[in-house]
């Protein structure tokens, strides 16, 4: 089962490059992801998230009901539900993850050449700044935490099987088609 795995520091692009996949490619589907935090905006269970409190993703963990999960801060879990990837797997479609980085880094270690790993690289650390203060979502110290955390991220990118570097979108976009039409033989 081949799948593809997009990972990037907060603001630097992913989510637009992967929903633009998604709808190009109609064999992708989006692999929903169980997090313990909040919802943000108009985030919907089961859509961008499966949303669940820190004590039920703790008894996800002990069940052995994930491929993947990290603590990313305090009480605040990610993790790929092993159910997710057996949904798509039975409607004979590839996997497509939006991650962070760590959760990239592992799932590129799990699937190994059944996976294709793309980094997006932000166009520098002030953009990223700029694009998490606009989004409006998150406090001040929020955005300052996901800055000083987006500078780790950034030097694994060598981790991955491409960078793919977003200073200008179509020319981002057009990139990640060629990577993945190159990946999927099509």
């Amino acid at each position: 089962m081949k799948v593809l795995i997009f990972s990037a520091p907060s603001g630097a692009g992913k989510s637009t490059v992967t929903q633009h996949l998604l709808k190009v490619f109609p064999q992708l589907e989006f692999s929903v992801s169980a997090t313990s935090r909040p919802a943000r905006g108009t985030e919907r269970d089961g859509i961008e998230y499966y949303f669940v409190t820190p004590d039920r993703f703790r008894e996800l963990i002990e069940a052995g009901e994930l491929v993947e999960w990290e603590e990313v801060y305090r009480d605040t879990f990610y993790g790929t539900l092993r159910s997710e990837l057996e949904r798509i797997h039975t409607r004979g479609h590839v996997a497509v993850f939006d991650v962070d980085v760590k959760g990239g880094i592992n799932l590129k270690r799990i699937f190994g050449e059944q996976a294709l790993a793309l980094f997006i690289m932000p166009p520098s650390v002030e953009e990223l700044r700029r694009r998490l203060t606009a989004r409006g979502t998150d406090a001040p110290e929020v955005i300052e935490r996901r800055i000083a955390k987006a500078a780790i991220e950034i030097a694994d990118a060598p981790l991955f099987d491409r960078v793919i570097h977003n200073l200008e979108l179509a020319q981002t976009l057009a990139e990640a088609e060629k990577t993945v039409r190159e990946f999927l033989d099509l």
